[in-house]
């Protein structure tokens, strides 16, 4: 038996308002993985770390989601703030994000502070660098779970696929506003108050940007407050939390599970897109297309990550438009049992068009096997324009995974929670956001969490391990596609990169006769996208 105080409330006179403040937050957290991933490979191998080495470096990203999101998302479950289990995660998790950014876009300037310049200063250089990115991936993550499990504790599971979706457009909007800032020359524009190079800006204004946004929705949303429960009552060790979590993992409901192996198979191959394209789109450039009086810029990383930043501008562009339209095109489970009446004068048009109306689970499978037909052309890209069409054409694909595993995990939870005794699926009788919005006075809910010791929990209640599990399947292929890529570029460009690392002699840079290194993981990634897809398939036959 669990006790609340209060209901879920969001700020906001219209649904459309009230989404877009609930999902405000993840605009600020994509911004700043998007400044991440488009310049921090770029940035590393300009203080001269080789490719093999700078893909360890990016261990830390699927490090930290394994150790933070499910740990964050058990504590966060139990919590008993009276600011709610989520928003106050969010916040402080928000502020070590921009303090963490702040260190890693000075780092030369703070090695400098304590030592001259010289080969112990760049080596403690790129040890505070490599050392603020584990920070800021730690923190990010920390962030990231309670964004997401934010939107499935306040919504009715009617409105699941609605807040994933908003929650999609949201992300697309914050990418798509990195990757522009990320073409514009700052320094020129700005000037150099705020930093003299392109990437010091950035992560200025990546560091306020999600400060600003998490603080938009913490002030928008009202959380229930758990005044007690079976689980937060009791006190709790790190490794009772880390048993809790494998115990989870070990016996996920058989739809579940399927969704987290699609996660698992998709992400070997979003992983090097994600963190390795802008770089691969650069070096595509600077090998085949640039003028041979530009090819020894004074600033490199600015240089490659702005060339880059423009194919994701046309990349992130698409995935935006897509995120607000493509919901319109897609069937949501809650339309099953749902009649449409248009009016008459268009009803033969809306019947007939959602005849032809994919569900969510197809545009899935779609997305999968289209991402695996476009990377696999990835090594015949010799021109920064068809390499830009690839990533272009992958814009669709990534709409639709960043919101069809949240919005069937955000289901199923939802699910469970409505029949911890694994009876027949009912819906909860309040299906739309206006009557939860609604009740807006204090009041106190008992939520009865059936006989069993292991009983699943109430609406949302134990939304953060679920999802601390999906990202366990997230990072786990991250580690997967780190070990490939490492080994991959030990082979084919064991050197540095000459486009960047310019301090270094020339002996030292990789050749550039062979296939681009980056290609061949994209090409890896195509194939396990078939595994992705055939884990979706399966998907529809379970019960």
């Amino acid at each position: 038996m669990s006790s609340w105080s209060g209901q879920p409330t969001i700020k906001g006179s219209s649904e459309t308002m009230r989404m877009a403040l609930l999902t405000f937050s993840l605009v600020g957290l994509q911004f700043t993985w998007g400044i991440e991933m488009t310049y921090c490979t770029p940035y590393l191998l300009n203080l001269g770390l080789t490719k093999s080495r700078t893909s360890l470096v990016w261990v830390a990203g699927p490090l930290s989601g394994l150790v933070m999101q499910p740990i964050v998302g058990v504590i966060a479950d139990r919590s008993k703030s009276r600011w709610g289990r989520r928003r106050p995660f969010m916040v402080i998790g928000s502020v070590l994000v921009a303090a963490c950014l702040i260190i890693m876009g000075w780092t030369k300037e703070i090695v400098l502070m304590f030592m001259k310049e010289g080969d112990t200063a760049k080596s403690c250089t790129i040890f505070l660098a490599v050392l603020s990115i584990y920070a800021v991936d730690f923190a990010i993550n920390a962030v990231q779970s309670c964004c997401r499990s934010l939107v499935v504790d306040t919504l009715p599971i009617a409105k699941q696929q609605s807040g994933s979706a908003w929650a999609s457009r949201m992300a697309a909007i914050g990418h798509l506003i990195g990757y522009v800032a990320g073409t514009i020359d700052l320094v020129s524009i700005f000037g150099t108050s705020f930093g003299d190079t392109q990437f010091k800006k950035l992560v200025l204004i990546a560091g306020s940007g999600l400060m600003f946004t998490v603080g938009v929705t913490s002030w928008a949303v009202n959380e229930r407050v758990l005044i007690s429960s079976k689980d937060a009552d009791a006190k709790v060790s790190g490794m009772q939390i880390v048993r809790q979590i494998l115990k989870t993992t070990i016996n996920l409901p058989p739809r579940i599970q399927y969704i987290c192996w699609a996660q698992f198979w998709s992400w070997i191959g979003w992983f090097p897109f994600l963190f390795y394209s802008s770089t691969w789109v650069g070096e595509t450039y600077f090998r085949y297309d640039v003028p041979v009086d530009l090819r020894d810029s004074r600033d490199a990383l600015g240089d490659i990550g702005r060339i880059g930043s423009m194919s994701l501008v046309v990349f992130s562009t698409i995935t935006s438009c897509g995120a607000f339209l493509l919901p319109f095109f897609v069937r949501s489970p809650d339309e099953e049992g749902f009649t449409p009446r248009p009016p008459n004068s268009i009803a033969k048009v809306v019947t007939k068009f959602n005849q032809y109306k994919p569900d969510l689970l197809t545009a899935w499978f779609v997305g999968h096997l289209t991402f695996a037909c476009t990377m696999i052309f990835a090594p015949f890209a010799m021109s920064f324009r068809s390499a830009t069409t690839l990533v272009a054409l992958c814009g669709l694909p990534w709409v639709i995974a960043s919101w069809a595993p949240f919005a069937f995990l955000g289901v199923e939870v939802n699910r469970l929670s409505s029949n911890p005794a694994n009876l027949p699926y009912h819906r909860r009788r309040s299906s739309s956001l206006d009557s939860a919005s609604s009740m807006t006075s204090p009041s106190l809910l008992r939520l009865d969490h059936g006989p069993s010791d292991d009983a699943v929990s109430s609406t949302g209640e134990l939304s953060g391990i679920y999802f601390g599990i999906l990202n366990i399947y997230t990072t786990l292929p991250q580690f997967v596609g780190t070990f490939i890529s490492m080994a991959v570029f030990s082979v084919l460009e064991p050197g540095k990169s000459p486009e960047l690392a310019h301090d270094s002699p020339s002996e030292e840079h990789h050749g550039t006769d062979g296939p681009n290194a980056i290609a061949v993981c994209l090409v890896i990634g195509a194939f396990s996208m078939l595994g992705a897809a055939y884990a979706t398939r399966k998907l529809r036959y379970l019960k």
